[in-house]
């Protein structure tokens, strides 16, 4: 079972890898000063200071969102393009006595296709 990590094992952890990254950014720059024209400068650079984060009105934000949403719905009614025509076509039917007709057709066509099977057997 691994060992609970509790507050104290942590800071103590960090500061013993602080002073090894100290330690070692000592013997890059003894190195450093060795090599014929090198620099002395440890390896890391200092951090950027922190800019500040802009706060927005609340009615800012409310402009935005209203203005994607007006956005978005252009572009969903222009995806969507013209409305389709309803009821342009009446639905055809077909007809009892055309019905029957195809029916025969069938029927016909496939006493022809089992003769010529037989035929050939």
């Amino acid at each position: 079972m691994p060992p609970k990590l509790t507050h104290e094992v942590i800071t103590a952890a960090i500061e013993g890898f602080e002073a090894q990254k100290t330690r070692i950014d000592h013997q890059i720059a003894e190195l450093r000063t060795l090599l014929a024209g090198g620099s002395s400068e440890p390896a890391a650079a200092p951090a950027p200071p922190k800019q500040k984060r802009r706060k927005m009105s609340a009615t800012g934000r409310k402009a935005i969102a209203e203005a994607q949403r007006k956005r978005w719905a252009a572009s969903k009614k222009a995806a969507e393009g013209p409305a389709p025509e309803v009821a342009s076509k009446p639905k055809r039917k077909l007809s009892a006595a055309g019905r029957k007709a195809i029916i025969a057709a069938t029927k016909q066509r496939w006493a022809l296709k089992r003769a010529e099977a037989a035929k050939a057997t």
